[in-house]
């Protein structure tokens, strides 16, 4: 899996810049506000923190090495004990004209890092105060968040776990086979938009079911191979709707994880699921016709088969009835309402005793 690593600058970011600009001593160590409990929960969302910061003339009789270390210690231990540690701290001791590789906004200090870690580009970051941290997230390629700057842009730390931790959580997935083409984006937070088109026009209202009774926006685009049957367009839809929901549900720190039911007229569907990161599936049905439209009933039960195994989610169905159409509906327009309920934040933690989903 991707990591979600934030590179963050340390004077001026994590502790206040003194007026020479120099923490040569620790009477000059203040903590920027809210630095400690905003670092708390980024590490609850799964973020990983290095430190990267430039230390004009570190080892020279103007800022002795010992001066420096004995600094960096104490910040370090200060934030050790609230339980913030960094991956890796890279440090430049060189003055501006020096021409080194490694000064920001150059990127020569995280070369071997870059190169050895796998990060998820879209949702790491730069964080600092200055020009040159924003300069450097355009050399690796990641968002640059600016902060305690007197600029309008600017933020400050609790603005920063907003916009890390509780924007929305949004996911493209493509997939392209010899059988079909598909894309699928999602959004979990924002109901605005649904866009269905998969040739199968009763498969097309029940995809739509999901998302507004799920409470998500949902595009999902597929060209498949009709002219054979709908099999693979409904197989790979399925795969593709799990894969989509499951990367946008990111770390699941504090998703309800679990679901529950809905009638519909005369037919009643159970629905019970788990977003637990393992896949099982149970099914039971008996469907008085053996297609709505161009849907065959048994596509049904392989679409949420397919849709369990690659959202890694517990689903158990049965729907009992009369109508054929309204027991599918009513499976459909449950697994959205289960998904409402087991997507939703209503907590900062993680539901689980293991640590891990």
């Amino acid at each position: 899996m991707k990591s979600k690593v934030l590179f963050i600058d340390r004077d001026g970011t994590i502790i206040e810049e003194p007026e020479d600009f120099q923490v040569d001593s620790i009477e000059k160590i203040k903590l920027v506000p809210d630095v400690i409990s905003s670092l708390i929960e980024l590490s609850k969302h799964g973020y990983r923190f290095v430190m990267v910061s430039n230390q004009d003339g570190v080892g020279t009789k103007r800022f002795p090495k010992k001066a420096f270390e004995t600094c960096q210690k104490y910040l370090l231990d200060l934030l050790k004990s609230q339980d913030i540690e960094f991956d890796e701290i890279f440090i430049c001791p060189h003055m501006p004209d020096d021409g080194c590789d490694c000064r920001k906004p150059k990127a020569g200090l995280l070369t071997r890092y870059l190169a050895s870690t796998n990060i998820n580009v879209e949702k790491s970051a730069v964080i600092g105060d200055r020009k040159t941290d924003m300069e450097l997230a355009d050399e690796i390629g990641v968002p640059g968040i600016l902060i305690n700057s007197d600029t309008s842009n600017s933020l400050n730390w609790p603005e920063v776990v907003t916009l890390l931790c509780h924007s929305n959580r949004v996911a493209k997935f493509e997939r392209v086979t010899n059988e079909t083409k598909i894309f699928t984006e999602v959004n979990l937070d924002s109901n605005k938009k649904i866009k269905i088109k998969t040739g199968i026009g009763f498969y097309d209202h029940m995809l739509e079911q999901i998302a507004k009774h799920g409470g998500f926006s949902l595009t999902l685009i597929c060209e498949g191979d009709l002219e054979i049957d709908e099999h693979h367009t409904i197989e790979d839809t399925a795969i593709c709707l799990g894969t989509v929901i499951k990367e946008a549900l990111g770390n699941k720190i504090g998703i309800g994880r679990y679901g529950f039911l809905l009638p519909m007229d005369e037919s009643e569907a159970r629905v019970s699921l788990d977003l637990s990161g393992r896949a099982s599936f149970n099914f039971s049905a008996q469907f008085p016709r053996t297609n709505v439209g161009e849907m065959p009933y048994e596509m049904v039960e392989h679409f949420f088969r397919s849709l369990s195994e690659s959202l890694e989610a517990s689903l158990h169905i049965s729907v009992e009835g009369k109508n054929t159409h309204h027991m599918i509906e009513a499976c459909f327009k449950s697994v959205g309402r289960v998904l409402r309920q087991a997507v939703q934040i209503s907590d900062t933690d993680l539901p689980s005793t293991k640590g891990t989903l």
